[in-house]
């Protein structure tokens, strides 16, 4: 049976060697001997269970979740790859969708002009939806909230626009990454205040005098009473939704 070496399933995988090492740290991913000099060796089994840790990080899955997913007595290879292909599938779809609004805001902004919709701020997502967050939003917050935030966006430069989207990306991946820690944590509260000033940013309120406080806890309930506001591609979150939410309502009665 053919083996690999560290470098080799790094090279193979597009992976760093510190990366395998990590993994090997975790308990994520064991090779399969090791050599009397202490070299990892990986084999057929240790491949397909690096094929799905990193399957399982394109889909934004944190390394602890991956690693009980794996771990799992119940858990199915087969039906796995199948879930993945029908998420990817999903993704592609939705990358397309971008890539042509992608291409009309390029041809707007080289011809003078400025995004012409508000739906346009609503990056990634397809019309109908973004009609839909838009007037659930107007009937929950009212319509002059909804425009002063639309107003706020529309004033950034595409790569102003892209930089708060990318941002609010991370900081929740991070949070995500911390679900099994207390959320009145230290490290926790440390990424909620980042998340409160992004999304203050996405209202149109950042650097105004009321905290909003009663907004950002509404927030967070909306995370767990409304599934669409935590998916991952196209998948429910409610662990996750449930943390924020309760991260969220600590940050803001103990520092709004």
């Amino acid at each position: 049976m053919t083996s690999y070496s560290v470098k080799q399933l790094a090279k193979l995988a597009g992976v760093s060697i510190r990366t395998l090492h990590l993994y090997d740290e975790m308990g994520l991913l064991k090779p399969s001997t090791r050599t009397e000099a202490r070299y990892r060796l990986y084999g057929e089994k240790e491949l397909l269970r690096l094929q799905q840790i990193l399957f399982y990080k394109e889909l934004d899955f944190p390394l602890q979740e991956i690693g009980n997913i794996l771990n799992d007595p119940d858990f199915d290879l087969l039906t796995a790859l199948e879930s993945h292909k029908a998420v990817l599938n999903l993704r592609s779809k939705r990358i397309a969708t971008l890539i042509v609004t992608i291409d009309k805001t390029i041809k707007t902004l080289k011809k003078g002009g400025t995004m012409l919709k508000p739906e346009e701020l609503y990056e990634g997502l397809p019309k109908e939806t973004a009609k839909a967050y838009r007037n659930e939003a107007i009937q929950k917050y009212g319509a002059s909230a909804v425009n002063q935030s639309e107003h706020q966006l529309r004033k950034m430069s595409k790569e102003q626009l892209a930089k708060l989207s990318s941002e609010q990306k991370e900081v929740k991946a991070k949070l995500a990454s911390l679900i099994h820690e207390d959320p009145a944590n230290d490290k926790v509260q440390q990424e909620v205040a980042r998340h409160y000033e992004i999304i203050r940013k996405f209202w149109g309120t950042h650097g105004s005098t009321d905290s909003q406080a009663k907004s950002y806890i509404g927030l967070g309930q909306l995370y767990v009473n409304d599934e669409r506001f935590m998916m991952c591609d196209g998948i429910p979150q409610p662990e996750s939704a449930l943390f924020f939410s309760k991260a969220m309502s600590y940050f803001a009665k103990t520092k709004l």
